[in-house]
């Protein structure tokens, strides 16, 4: 009789221990599901911050033209770097700037290679009169980066409007108003800096 009380005393043990399997699988189980359903949650809202970050970039001053979303990856022109003499009139400065034009259509991009000496000319003339306070600041790399944008272009007789003239035109008094040109749309879609050393 001894050991009928032992077998029955040892087998509650064993029920209770699959009984402890049974709830460590199904709390492992939710919190798999959890997981998973938390990672899809996040993986939908993805997307909504991609395009808010987008919004973002087209507020930026520099604002790349909206062109039509295209299968073929940009084409990208970088230009030798440019070290040039700043403006500067206290002391002597200088700067060493790196650009990369990006443009959607490779055919441009032959012809902005074809252009190459006239558009460093006009890129230097740009450079040489900014000073180095100009240069240090988001605003002012923004504005160089409009102003490498025209004068990249201007070679290849495409005029782009320039916004300071607008600008000026419009705090000015009323004088004789100039009549609007046609909006050109610029096929250097982005100015890029590889590198930016102001001395």
């Amino acid at each position: 009789m001894a050991t009928a009380p032992a077998a029955e005393g040892a087998a509650p043990p064993k029920g209770g221990g699959s009984k402890k399997l049974i709830i460590i699988i199904a709390a492992v189980l939710v919190l798999v599901l959890a997981g998973g359903g938390a990672a899809l949650m996040l993986l939908k809202k993805k997307p909504a911050e991609d395009g808010e970050e987008g919004a973002e970039a087209t507020e930026a001053p520099v604002k790349a033209k909206a062109h039509a979303k295209s299968d073929k990856p940009p084409t990208f022109v970088p230009l030798d770097p440019f070290t040039v003499n700043l403006a500067d009139k206290d002391v002597d400065r200088f700067a060493q700037i790196g650009v990369t034009l990006q443009v959607e259509d490779p055919h441009f991009a032959d012809q902005i290679k074809a252009y190459m000496p006239a558009i460093r000319s006009n890129v230097l003339m740009v450079l040489s009169h900014k000073t180095a306070v100009e240069l240090l600041t988001r605003e002012g790399k923004d504005k160089l980066a409009k102003d490498i944008m025209r004068e990249s272009v201007r070679p290849m007789g495409i005029e782009l409007d320039d916004d300071d003239d607008d600008e000026a035109a419009a705090d000015a008094p009323k004088k004789k108003k100039k009549k609007k040109k046609a909006h050109v749309e610029s096929p250097i879609t982005q100015v890029l800096f590889s590198n930016f050393i102001v001395q």
